[in-house]
């Protein structure tokens, strides 16, 4: 199995205007997944990645549904060429199109619960507000404590293992606050707050999980054909009622992802490809294991590369 790959979906904070736009005109089979975009979201969704305006796509109830839609489209190009991972993971969004790469999910039925996840995040953010924060150079485990510890001024909690030493927080605005100080206070090189509607993958989240529960429920979950590392556990599954009840999860849960691509290869993935716009993935990839080639596919040129 050491031949085998899999591929990694890259989540909110990957978006940029202009993204998805010269692979509709370079590849007209991606105009299905274009067309199945705008129809779903009842919007022009193609104008507003391919041209903007730049603000208007960074609010999150716009952003979700426009890398799920570029993901889709370069996913369906590789699928196209006969293509076929070993296993497949995404970062908190990116577990959408990691479900329809594993045949979990229709594209339709992954853009009916994006849009209403998107629509409820942004509700929750504006219901409460909460901020987030990256903490740069701190153990995983010092990065709890401080949450713990800032806990006594408000809901803080960590919403994303991504690295080693890039750990996301999230929470209400005065306990992020109380977070980044005694963080900066235990040695971390770098605490930056992070440009969110709202705070993300905490309790603060729970109307929004909630709802997101009950869209779910109308949506047909099969069984994976190859297993999927679903964010809340960092474990590989298959079963269509646990990758459902993972997505409702994941929404005031963290994103294990150091832990998942860990996983992964453990399972044998040789290497990754990271589908989508931007190559986030690929550089936290490389700070969790060096070892481990990852290869993105953000555009026709890039596509092109992978395949050679």
């Amino acid at each position: 199995m050491s031949s085998s790959f899999g591929y990694l979906f890259p989540g909110q904070g990957s978006q940029f205007v202009g993204m998805g736009k010269t692979l509709r005109g370079e590849f007209p089979e991606t105009a299905e997944i274009f067309d199945l975009a705008d129809e779903v979201m009842e919007y022009p969704l193609t104008t507003l990645a391919f041209e903007g305006p730049e603000e208007t796509l960074r609010e999150t109830r716009y952003t979700q549904p426009a890398i799920l839609m570029v993901s889709l489209a370069l996913l369906k190009l590789v699928e196209d060429r006969g293509w076929e991972p070993a296993i497949v993971a995404g970062h908190s969004l990116g577990e959408y199109t990691a479900l329809v790469a594993a045949g979990v999910l229709t594209p339709r039925s992954a853009f009916t619960a994006v849009r209403r996840r998107a629509e409820l995040m942004f509700e929750a953010g504006e219901r409460k507000p909460g901020a987030m924060a990256a903490v740069m150079g701190l153990l995983a485990d010092q990065v709890v404590q401080v949450c713990r510890e800032a806990e006594e001024v408000g809901i803080v909690q960590p919403a994303n293992f991504n690295a080693p030493g890039q750990i996301v927080i999230s929470g209400e605005v005065a306990a992020v606050e109380k977070a980044m100080e005694l963080a900066s206070g235990r040695g971390a090189k770098k605490v930056v707050p992070l440009p969110v509607s709202g705070a993300f993958h905490s309790e603060l989240m729970a109307f929004a999980s909630a709802g997101l529960e009950e869209c779910l429920k109308e949506i047909e979950f099969r069984s994976a054909a190859v297993p999927v590392v679903v964010n809340v556990d960092a474990v590989p599954r298959t079963d269509g009622a646990e990758l459902r009840e993972a997505l409702v999860r994941q929404l005031r849960g963290a994103v294990r992802w150091e832990e998942s691509v860990r996983r992964m290869k453990e399972e044998g993935c040789a290497r990754f490809y990271e589908i989508g716009p931007g190559r986030v993935l690929k550089g936290l990839a490389r700070k969790i294991d060096r070892s481990i080639p990852v290869i993105g596919i953000a555009d026709g040129e890039s596509l092109r590369k992978a395949l050679e």
